[in-house]
């Protein structure tokens, strides 16, 4: 019976102050599902270096020489956490049956590894970690995500609520998956489109091991609007109906003046003037944003530039290695 090969991909970006002990957290959890015959000794984890501009590339490099079951994959500079998502499956998924995407914190259960290869080989092509619950998060935090995953729904967007970056996905939907070709990536609404056997796991997220998180408020609202106009025109709908809306509350007002003159009650109305002045102009900014979302992000796309650059690829000469080691055994066995 020929054994499932794992590749755990691990996006780090300014990750010294975790990575010693994720790795080790990894490396034990990996092993142990090596030595007993879970996984291939082919298995491997995979960091991703996305432009860190601390120590975490030597680190990286160290953990490599210290054990065979590290590699590392390097940009040349920062591109991205969802491109970096992609460079390791993308890479992996060529020697690999099943790849595991978590985050360098270790936030998410790792624990649960080793149930997501098992539903994978009953299988499902696709396994979600799901959180089961958000007490660890501030009220604030919570009320954001849910109105998110709810105006998401509203908009036709499939998501699943709860469920990040991690995530396994096997070699066939891996494949599909690369056929996506936008620069844009929202992989939360895109996973979910493959279609392929799905399981969920469930599991309690962890407070982080060390330094700060890779998503203040500011870059989760950039990347909830990524999202939004990435899978739904809704806003440009919006817009339009808001439009509509502004135009038959002109018309009354309007209908309101006409009646106000023949009545002969006609007052000065610079306040409302200026009120109406100022709504106006504020809706007509709101919509040109938005548009200007759509066409900036089209702009983006027809450029056709690459979405990362890979500096330095530890991780592949690796497998090739294996492989031709499996090669000389057969042919000598013969």
């Amino acid at each position: 019976m020929k054994l499932t090969t794992l590749t755990i991909v691990v996006p780090c970006y300014n990750e010294a102050e975790v990575l010693p002990t994720s790795a080790a957290t990894l490396r034990r959890i990996l092993q142990n599902m090596i030595d007993i015959q879970q996984v291939s000794q082919k298995s491997k984890i995979l960091f991703v270096n996305d432009g860190s501009r601390d120590k975490t590339w030597s680190l990286i490099q160290q953990l490599e020489r210290d054990n065979a079951l590290f590699t590392g994959l390097k940009f040349s500079r920062n591109f991205g956490h969802q491109n970096a998502l992609m460079a390791g499956m993308k890479v992996a998924g060529k020697y690999s049956d099943c790849v595991i995407t978590i985050d360098a914190d270790l936030q998410d259960d790792e624990n649960l590894i080793p149930k997501m290869v098992a539903s994978y080989q009953e299988g499902n092509e696709v396994v979600l970690g799901v959180r089961n619950d958000r007490s660890s998060d501030s009220h604030f935090k919570r009320w954001t995500a849910e109105a998110f995953y709810g105006l998401m729904g509203k908009m036709g967007v499939q998501l699943v609520p709860d469920h990040a970056d991690f995530r396994l996905l096997g070699r066939r939907a891996i494949d599909v998956l690369m056929e996506y070709q936008e620069t844009n990536l929202f992989l939360r609404g895109i996973v979910p489109q493959l279609g392929f056997n799905t399981k969920k796991l469930y599991y309690q997220r962890k407070p982080r091991l060390a330094g700060e998180t890779k998503y203040p408020l500011k870059k989760m609202l950039s990347f909830a609007f990524d999202g939004i106009t990435s899978f739904s025109i809704a806003p440009v709908k919006a817009i339009m109906s808001l439009g509509i809306l502004v135009i038959g509350i002109s018309l009354i007002m309007v209908i309101y003046a006409i009646v106000r003159f023949f009545t002969g009650n006609v007052i000065s109305g610079w306040t409302s003037l200026m009120t109406s002045l100022w709504f106006l102009g504020g809706i007509q900014l709101v919509g040109i944003s938005v548009i200007g979302e759509y066409i900036g992000k089209i702009y983006a796309e027809v450029k056709h530039r690459p979405r990362y650059i890979i500096e330095q690829d530890d991780y592949t000469p690796t497998q090739q290695a294996t492989q031709t080691a499996q090669l000389n055994e057969m042919v000598g066995a013969s």
